[in-house]
């Protein structure tokens, strides 16, 4: 709504109150004849009338006139500030252009260098990797020709009986001392049979028997068992037990026939089998109890061995105990001789410390006083002379 629409409507309002004012006044004066004083009234009241006009058209101009420079103000400022503000906003997107601007090439050069840095580190590890690779599979090269050697040392029989040999010779050798068992010992009398190794155990007339000991490794049997089990072939796995079974009952034969001969040997021997799985194999057929049974004849792998050499080894210490404990009950028996005698000599030296103990006091005491009585008297006898040559002079 404009100034122009106010000011007219503002004089309408006041014409209208102005002609209510009017027609009241003129009804209350009719009854009274004061008719002509109205129309004076009316009179100057059309004048006020025309000067209010006049004033409100000189109001309107004078506002038109206002509200116009004030458009026009307003329009400049509206200007300048449009431009000013162009002129921040540029200034800000430059600065912001340029701000950025170092920042990618800031990232850029740091995404660059880290780049650079992870190739590298990179391309080292890959490098390392691969010499380690190259260096597995020069191993694994030199793992395989040593595979295949031990291969065609095991193809041959005689090698796998050295080889099993050989390492029951390292466990005894590193449980039992040399003087306590023997090495192809004939221990069944009137036998050339030698077995491997021989225990030596004490027996009741002082003198020792043997327990033989002998090493055995089926290892074709055994191999194609491990190729039966690789293969999944459930008749062929049920075949090579069956075979493994039949070759140490075999074995186990062997040992009772040649080297066992009580009252020269003990009652059983053993059969060392240099592998745990073959071991193993033999325990899960139920091999143990059926070779003592028909030929007492215990089998035993690498772990089990040490227990049992273990377990002779302190069944010798015991007895050594038992040897010795006649010597140390005989050694108590002269100690306590000996104590006794000591306890006496030790009460004798008491008493005489006593005697000399009492004759010490009898010097101490006794011929200490008398002493000290004679300083007494010289020392009465000095003040005594001081006295008499003080009274001469």
């Amino acid at each position: 709504m404009s100034i122009e629409t106010i000011l007219l409507i503002i004089a309408i309002i006041m014409i209208g109150v102005f002609g209510a004012a009017l027609i009241m006044y003129v009804r209350k004066i009719s009854s009274n004849g004061e008719l002509s004083r109205l129309d004076s009234k009316l009179s100057r009241l059309d004048g006020k009338i025309d000067v209010i006009s006049n004033s409100s058209s000189n109001l309107r101009g004078e506002l038109e006139n206002r509200f116009n420079n004030l458009t026009e103000q307003n329009n400049l400022r509206l200007d300048r500030m449009s431009q000013t503000m162009e002129k921040k906003l540029g200034d800000i997107e430059d600065k912001n252009s340029a701000a950025l601007e170092r920042m990618r090439a800031t990232v850029d050069e740091k995404l660059q260098k880290t780049l650079e840095e992870r190739i590298s580190s990179s391309f080292s590890q890959v490098s390392k990797r691969l010499e380690e690779v190259y260096k597995g599979l020069g191993e694994m090269q030199t793992l395989a020709s040593g595979v295949g050697d031990l291969k065609k040392v095991l193809s041959n029989v005689k090698s796998r009986g050295i080889i099993g040999e050989y390492q029951l010779g390292a466990i005894l050798g590193e449980i039992l001392t040399p003087e306590q068992y023997d090495e192809n010992a004939a221990t069944k009398k009137g036998s050339k049979n030698v077995v491997e190794f021989a225990v030596k155990l004490p027996s009741d007339d002082g003198g020792f028997i043997y327990l033989p000991i002998d090493s055995k490794f089926p290892g074709d049997t055994y191999s194609a068992l491990c190729d039966a089990y690789d293969s999944g072939d459930r008749a062929a796995v049920d075949l090579a037990r069956k075979h493994l079974r039949q070759r140490l009952i075999s074995e186990a034969k062997d040992i009772s026939e040649k080297y066992i001969d009580p009252p020269h040997t003990t009652e059983f021997a053993i059969m060392f089998l240099p592998f745990e799985g073959l071991y193993s194999e033999a325990v899960n057929n139920g091999m143990v109890e059926e070779l003592q049974n028909k030929f007492k004849v215990n089998i035993a792998g690498p772990s089990t061995m040490a227990a049992l050499l273990n377990s002779l080894q302190m069944g010798f210490k015991t007895l050594a105990v038992q040897k010795r404990s006649t010597e140390v009950w005989r050694v108590l028996e002269e100690v306590k001789t000996e104590f006794g005698k000591f306890t006496g000599a030790l009460a004798a030296a008491q008493e005489r410390i006593r005697n000399v103990d009492s004759d010490l006091e009898k010097l101490v005491g006794t011929r200490s006083r008398q002493m000290q009585r004679k300083l007494e008297k010289m020392s009465s006898i000095e003040d005594k002379g001081a006295l008499l040559s003080f009274d001469e002079r």
